[in-house]
């Protein structure tokens, strides 16, 4: 942690260091392809101001922003539990713009004799995404228990766990991913979000952690240099099978379990977004701490949003029929019906520890 920052007017130098420390752990939450759609503000001991947007307008896949807010749920449940070391409970308040693109979150720390540490604050910092192959190991019934607790009653899960379903899965992620890599409109994502030769990365992902092998790596930043290549290489040298094979299907048969968190109330307001980015976190951090590992697998979830709304990914009218056809297929294999929410969707498995990871931007960046 940066402690050479200036203390904000109205903080004492102790009391904007008791919420730097909780900062230095918040930013460990979980954010589409690490982009940290939050900057901090303190402006007393006890009141801490995150400053949210969300990346629509240029991440395809934060459909509505909905990504994003799903990913400040997950801050203010970090923010929570970190507090919950330095004996403080929190409360917030919001305010948004009309279409909740910038969002101002109002976080109120209260000390409290009754506050003790909370079980999952020893795993924020160890959670890690693992996007190469896990163990099928089953998932016990300790573990299917406490993933299932920490749902909570606004949610269900369903594990996809058979050899039979996770292959029917790989089925949508093989679909889903010849979508993501043959739309034009998401090219210019997946350019900018990886650091190419690199272990570690403080605001993107890093080629060590994307889960191909060395040779696939090099190739793939060859041909993500433009668009043209990528065009070339997808048409007529079946340049979206070696990355489907090694980023989609392979991953897919190798995990313990596919979850999906359904709300059992379809989130329409900013705050049931927020809540489901709350238990997307809890369920994280209690995998973490059962000794495992997860991957989301939220595009097929995004393309699925944009199908039932009726909306576009792309000028090219192809991917009007891909996108429901992907939509209609994932709802078959979950037994969902075209009405009913989907929240998130991820693997599970035990493995190693990834050798990359995506760190975070230093708090001094991240801090007003």
């Amino acid at each position: 942690m940066n402690g050479t920052l200036g203390c904000a007017e109205g903080a004492t130098p102790a009391g904007r260091e008791r919420l730097l420390r909780i900062i230095d752990l918040a930013r460990w939450a979980p954010s589409g392809d690490n982009t940290q759609p939050w900057r901090f503000e303190i402006v007393a001991d006890d009141v801490l101001i995150v400053h949210g947007h969300d990346t629509r307008d240029d991440v395809l896949y934060d459909f509505d922003g909905h990504a994003s807010h799903i990913a400040h749920g997950a801050l203010l449940e970090t923010m929570r539990i970190a507090a919950s070391a330095e004996g403080l409970t929190l409360e917030w308040t919001h305010t948004a713009d009309a279409d909740d693109r910038q969002i101002e979150y109002r976080v109120q720390f209260s000390p409290s004799a009754k506050v003790t540490v909370d079980p999952l604050y020893p795993f924020i910092e160890k959670r890690v995404v693992q996007r190469r192959p896990m163990r099928t190991t089953p998932l016990t019934e300790s573990q299917l228990s406490a993933l299932l607790a920490a749902a909570g009653a606004e949610y269900s899960l369903q594990f996809f766990e058979s050899f039979s379903a996770r292959r029917a899965i790989a089925g949508i992620l093989w679909d889903n991913a010849y979508i993501r890599l043959t739309c034009p409109e998401a090219f210019p994502v997946h350019q900018r979000i990886i650091e190419w030769g690199a272990r570690f990365s403080k605001d993107r992902i890093p080629e060590q952690a994307v889960g191909v092998d060395p040779l696939t790596a090099k190739l793939m930043h060859w041909v993500m240099q433009s668009w043209e290549r990528v065009s070339f290489f997808n048409r007529y040298l079946m340049g979206t099978i070696l990355p489907r094979v090694q980023l989609d299907y392979l991953p897919a048969l190798s995990c313990a379990a596919h979850l999906l968190i359904k709300p059992k109330v379809p989130p329409r307001r900013l705050e049931d977004w927020i809540s489901l980015g709350q238990t997307v976190q809890r369920v994280w951090l209690t995998a973490t701490q059962q000794n495992l590992h997860l991957q989301p697998q939220m595009t097929p979830v995004i393309f699925r949003w944009y199908a039932r709304a009726g909306r576009q990914i792309s000028r090219d009218p192809a991917f009007v029929g891909l996108l429901q056809a992907l939509a209609a297929h994932f709802e078959r294999v979950s037994n969902t019906a075209k009405d009913e929410s989907l929240g998130f969707f991820c693997r599970v498995g035990s493995s190693t520890p990834p050798k990359g990871r995506s760190l975070r931007m230093d708090v001094s960046d991240l801090t007003r």
